[in-house]
């Protein structure tokens, strides 16, 4: 594929949150350029699974957000250049039969799920998705900062 088209993004549940509020320093330059030509394109996408972990985020006070869990929600999926993936039937079978040993967290599988139906780089800072890319189940952009790196 070459550099005119750029390849879908899916957006970890953090990167989708620091993206939303504007917090470029938890992500790396490198990412965040993708990210951004990606959404020129079209090309960011993110789970409903993402959308229920904002949720049980902010319902457990682990999240604060500027606004309302609804409006936040609706202003975060109507950003040019996002669009939101449903759980269908067949992402939540294809997360009970991931190869090799992908990470236990239900919400995690439905993201690894998600990026290997639609085709998508997984966009995360989380070092067990990192791993399991690395090990060719995943197509993973790290989008870990530097600062995180050492």
């Amino acid at each position: 594929m070459g550099d005119r088209q750029p390849r879908l993004l899916l957006l970890d549940t953090h990167v989708w949150i620091w993206v939303v509020e504007g917090a470029a320093a938890e992500l790396a330059a490198a990412a965040i350029e993708r990210i951004e030509k990606a959404s020129d394109a079209g090309a960011v996408r993110v789970a409903a699974i993402s959308v229920w972990e904002v949720a049980m985020l902010e319902a457990r006070g682990r999240l604060s957000l500027a606004l309302e869990i609804d409006e936040w929600v609706r202003q975060a999926l109507a950003a040019p250049g996002i669009q939101l993936v449903p759980l269908s039937p067949e992402i939540a079978v294809d997360s009970a039969r991931l190869p090799g040993e992908p990470a236990g967290d239900p919400a995690d599988r439905m993201l690894v799920a998600t990026a290997r139906r639609i085709g998508a780089s997984l966009v995360t800072r989380d070092q067990r998705l990192l791993a399991y890319g690395g090990l060719g189940h995943l197509s993973v952009v790290d989008a870990r900062p530097r600062s995180a790196l050492r």
